[in-house]
């Protein structure tokens, strides 16, 4: 079995972490990510992680309740702090290293980001958890991982969801929605889908970084991306 991909950025939603929770980390939730990702280490697969914030705030609609825009997209940077060290404490406690760098100058809660550093860890056999997203207000954390992706030079972004993929429409809410195998990013500018805001779609594009969207919590789906299989849908 041989690895599609040498390095990659994977990017988990902070709603994903809260599981069964109705809010909040999870830790089931975040022991089986740790045991996946440090499954995918274990192959010798440099992997960079970023992490929204979105199960403790959301800084888009905290701004309904009278908060600041700035401000709310900082509070969000923050809960992305949280998620990582929660994710880098766990992945430490099954076997695997991970340093959590910081968009914004944090030590010591995490060291301050920088490409080369992030690279060096990577390549040292340490997970990349890059949190704060760009560390500027009015960018998504998707925006953040596209950048973090394309700066560390990934082959390829992961984008871990619910969903098993792309659909035509809204799974959930849609009962004839049909999945996309693969879709160009012009086609999901087109279709409107509701994939990543545009900023991060179209920094993907022009910088040529394929995005694989999967199903995350399934446990053992990682690794199927990981071996080529072909699950989830290819965004190039």
């Amino acid at each position: 079995m041989s690895n599609q991909y040498k390095r990659i950025l994977l990017k988990l939603s902070g709603e994903s972490l809260m599981g069964e929770k109705q809010y909040g980390i999870d830790e089931k939730r975040v022991n089986e990510y740790a045991s996946q990702i440090k499954e995918i280490a274990d192959m010798g697969i440099e992997i960079g992680i970023v992490i929204g914030g979105g199960n403790i705030f959301r800084g888009l609609s905290g701004t309904t309740q009278g908060v600041d825009r700035v401000k709310g997209d900082q509070m969000g940077m923050l809960a992305t702090v949280i998620n990582s060290l929660a994710l880098s404490s766990t992945l430490e406690k099954v076997g695997q290293k991970a340093r959590v760098f910081t968009a914004i100058n944090m030590f010591p809660i995490g060291e301050h980001y920088s490409k080369w550093k992030a690279i060096e860890a990577m390549q040292k056999g340490e997970i990349a958890i890059i949190s704060c997203g760009t560390g500027n207000p009015f960018f998504t954390t998707d925006t953040g991982s596209a950048l973090r992706g394309i700066e560390i030079e990934a082959d390829v972004m992961l984008k871990g969801t619910r969903v098993d993929g792309i659909y035509t429409a809204d799974p959930e809410k849609d009962p004839t929605a049909v999945k996309f195998d693969k879709i160009s990013y012009d086609e999901i500018y087109t279709r409107g889908l509701k994939v990543m805001d545009l900023t991060a779609t179209t920094l993907c594009k022009e910088n040529h970084l394929p995005i694989i969207v999967f199903d995350m919590d399934t446990v053992g789906n990682l690794k199927k991306v990981m071996t080529g299989e072909n699950i989830g849908t290819l965004v190039y």
